[in-house]
């Protein structure tokens, strides 16, 4: 029986594949969107597209627009694409009977979200995270004249906010909640992981070819090593995790792992699944569908990709990012939906000129009125209690 879906982003690639993986298994896909030009919005599986208010904007009235929208098309399944998910998984004590939201609680993804609070997680499912300190904690200091350390913001994305200090930096002043985090040399890895009530389905594991920043806009695809299977799946387990979730993890010259952070939500290994298995999760919560990886092993986001070859032109990683450029399958590009790719200039106008206009990466930019930075919902006090009971479910 087909369903009616709503998917509450349409901008990003990861939108894109979602939309056409959901059309492919018969669904009407509707789209919520800030945006009245998205990237999603020109495909063919797309049936409607609607504008809605920013969550970061205004958060009520963003959810205000989606109960709307699930109203008047009759949605029975509401998927969340990003960062939006911190926002649009409210809609679970909302939505009317009869309407799912794809979506662990929105006080378990804040407690996840969080950079902080991610690493008392660690310690309760006993996997690794590296020293992590509050920035105000009495003992930050100490711990940046021990090595090098990261600071970002507890609640950033895209790679808003990091910095990169050597050992004994004086530490930065912030106006928002941070943390001081040891730097962990070795193999940086990204993970996306499908999984049902603790169990995982389906891990891929890749790794940055081209980097926009912090942010990889070409990604290689690698067997997953057993070490990062065993984090990843004792963690999932702990937090009884359903749904997507992808961890930023590094693994050290002896094989050890330390997750440095945790999405809980999709990133761009979505892209590596093959797209039965992915509708088939989503749509399908009571079956544990067979997953399986698509045939590329290296992937790109086209644009970024060429924006980033050609600001190295006069670099020594020039001809490495032009390697990749040229090797790497798009992600948005099909024969059967050719508009995506070919009109996304035009779509993605809004985040090219205010990428120019604020000299920020497009990561950055696309996130900065769907991104949730902390508020009420993720109160210290709620974090702290989580991670004492080790209950995040």
């Amino acid at each position: 029986m087909s369903q009616t879906v709503l998917l509450t982003l349409g901008r990003l690639p990861k939108a894109l594949e979602m939309a056409r993986a959901l059309a492919a298994a018969g669904c009407r896909v509707i789209v919520a969107e800030p945006f009245k030009r998205h990237l999603t919005g020109a495909s063919r599986a797309v049936a409607r597209s609607v504008v809605v208010h920013s969550p970061v904007d205004d958060h009520e009235r963003y959810l205000a627009d989606l109960l709307r929208i699930i109203d008047e098309e009759g949605v029975q399944l509401v998927v969340p694409v990003s960062e939006e998910i911190l926002f649009a998984a409210a809609l679970r004590e909302r939505v009317p009977e009869g309407v799912r939201v794809f979506s662990m609680p929105l006080a378990t993804l804040r407690v996840l979200h969080d950079k902080h609070s991610f690493v008392g997680v660690c310690a309760a499912a006993g996997v690794a995270a590296p020293q992590t300190r509050a920035l105000d904690a009495p003992d930050a200091q100490a711990l940046a004249d021990a090595g090098p350390t990261v600071v970002k913001p507890v609640a950033s994305c895209s790679g808003r906010g990091v910095q990169f200090l050597e050992r004994g930096a004086r530490l930065p002043r912030v106006d928002e909640p941070c943390i001081v985090q040891e730097f962990c040399r070795g193999q940086v890895l990204s993970t996306f992981s499908v999984a049902r009530q603790g169990r995982v389905l389906l891990t891929v594991t890749y790794r940055g070819a081209v980097m926009q920043g912090t942010v990889a806009v070409c990604f290689e695809r690698i067997d997953t090593p057993p070490e990062v299977a065993e984090w990843v799946e004792r963690f999932v387990g702990h937090c009884e995790f359903d749904g997507f979730v992808s961890f930023d993890l590094v693994q050290q010259v002896d094989g050890r792992v330390r997750g440095i952070e945790c999405n809980p939500r999709a990133t761009s290994g979505i892209h590596f699944v093959a797209p039965e298995g992915l509708a088939a999760a989503i749509l399908h919560p009571e079956q544990l569908p067979t997953l399986r990886y698509r045939g590329e092993r290296l992937l790109q986001q086209f644009y970024p990709c060429l924006t980033e070859t050609q600001k190295s032109m006069f670099t020594e990683r020039f001809a490495r990012n032009l390697h990749f450029l040229r090797r790497a399958r798009d992600v948005t590009w099909s024969l059967r939906d050719p508009w995506p790719w070919l009109s996304m200039p035009l779509t993605s106008w809004t985040i090219i000129e205010q990428a120019l206009r604020r000299g920020c990466t497009f990561g950055e930019v696309a996130m900065l009125d769907m991104a949730w930075t902390g508020g009420p919902a993720g109160d210290a006090g709620k974090r702290v209690a989580a991670i004492q009971t080790a209950d995040v479910k």
